[in-house]
């Protein structure tokens, strides 16, 4: 399954690098066939380049062990097909490096390399700026190579799973890695104005999910798998039209989406629809926003990484929620049991193993049916986000227990560090019977 290809184990790791090993070996052999038929010349050349990057590779993974007595080199594919992990993971990595994380115990170099399609240009400029970047296919073939010869994970940069998660909760110790250079602060900053927006104006942005994204970088790829994470963008609205009335302006996130935005308020901008979409604006407006609502659907990620506060809606599953960011907030998608006709406590979500589904199909079988927040439930709790970032919202001891009940189901785990973020105190008031 595509999950299955996302989410590897270590094991399966080599297996990995093997099979893209083999096909892009396979993908040059076609060509040279091919070319052979068509410019004899150019196929030599393509011959004579795949065995110079062979040589090489087998040279610098060579030189790797030679150095080791006085540096550690080492290498790994950056994430980058996909803007969350691209975002995240990277962050992450760099912030744990900080704090002595997942470091050998004496000098050493990492590497990296993209490895296929790159989803923003800007984010893939940015980190070029402060990471060591080597051509790909070179690298792959140091990486091919390393997994053959003695002490191959000692040149592997360490990968955990859920690599997009702060569970040794890093970010809030170390600052952002990334930012702008005048020029880019400048062009954004004209952009804005373009979009109606003053060098003052505070903005939040939101995003929904729909399939068309994943269907844009990949046709062929069968997107039913996420379909229990989709939502219908017209549900924000209410949110937006409260933030536009407390002096914001709403920006409409996304790159590829299936509708527009059913609104004419002046302050709600559309931007994945206006025309005005671009790479470098997605990181923009991410880096600057107020804070971002959003269901989990990787580019909120961007506002992470700059340490911008996150409203998370419709979150689903349910033990995957970020935790670990004390501006955080998070409302759930409701599980209804369709036999029973009766919402799920979150307990029995925990308990059954519904928190951790990632698939459309374990829903199905297990007979849930997850229903979205209501326009009213998003509305309350981007209110809640506003004036907790303002200072002046208004807790109540009944609140905090309702927060303490509700974490206290969360077990130490792999997903978790210390957990900071909240669950919306309206939501979990008018559905604290799911706590029993």
């Amino acid at each position: 399954m595509v999950v299955n290809k996302i989410v590897q184990s270590k094991n399966g790791e080599k297996k990995n690098y093997l099979e893209c090993f083999e096909k892009t070996t396979v993908s040059i052999r076609k060509q040279i066939q091919k070319k052979f038929h068509t410019d004899g010349l150019s196929a030599i050349y393509h011959l004579a380049f795949s065995l110079l990057c062979g040589i090489l590779a087998l040279f610098f993974a060579i030189l790797f062990r030679l150095l080791k007595p006085l540096v550690i080199i080492r290498i790994r594919c950056l994430y980058s097909e996909r803007i969350g992990h691209f975002a995240a993971n990277t962050e992450i990595y760099l912030c744990e490096k900080d704090r002595g994380i997942n470091i050998p115990n004496q000098r050493f170099v990492d590497i990296w390399y993209y490895n296929s399609c790159e989803c923003n240009m800007q984010l893939k400029k940015m980190w070029n700026r402060i990471l060591k970047i080597w051509p790909s296919r070179l690298s792959l073939l140091i990486v091919l190579i390393n997994s053959h010869l003695p002490d191959g994970e000692l040149f592997t940069i360490p990968w955990r799973g859920n690599q997009d998660r702060d569970v040794n909760n890093v970010l809030e110790f170390v600052p952002p890695h990334l930012s702008f250079t005048q020029d880019e602060e400048e062009f954004g900053r004209i952009t804005l104005d373009s979009m109606g927006l003053s060098s003052h104006d505070l903005f939040v942005c939101f995003i929904g999910r729909d399939p068309n994204y994943l269907k844009l970088i990949n046709s062929n790829l069968d997107t039913s798998y996420h379909d229990y994470r989709n939502i219908d963008i017209n549900n924000y609205i209410p949110a937006a039209e409260e933030m536009v009335n407390r002096g914001y302006y709403a920006i409409r996130m996304g790159l590829e989406v299936a509708n527009a935005l059913a609104s004419n308020n002046p302050g709600i901008i559309d931007y994945a629809t206006n025309g005005q979409r671009s790479d470098f604006m997605d990181i923009y407006l991410g880096a600057k926003c107020h804070f971002f609502i959003s269901v989990g659907t990787g580019v909120d990620n961007i506002a992470g990484i700059f340490r911008r506060p996150i409203l998370f809606v419709n979150y689903a599953p349910l033990e995957y929620v970020p935790s670990w960011d004390k501006n955080n907030i998070f409302i759930p998608k409701k599980h209804w049991l369709d036999k029973e006709q009766r919402l799920m406590s979150f307990r029995e979500i925990i308990e059954s193993g519904a928190g951790r589904f990632l698939c459309t199909n374990q829903y199905l079988e297990m007979g849930i049916t997850l229903i979205e927040n209501t326009p009213e439930e998003i509305r309350e709790v981007a209110i809640e986000m506003e004036e907790r970032l303002k200072g002046i919202w208004v807790t109540t001891e009944e609140d905090e227990e309702l927060q303490r009940r509700f974490w206290s189901l969360y077990k130490p785990s792999e997903l978790h560090g210390k957990i900071y973020s909240r669950i919306g105190a309206a939501f979990v008031r008018k559905y604290q019977t799911l706590l029993d």
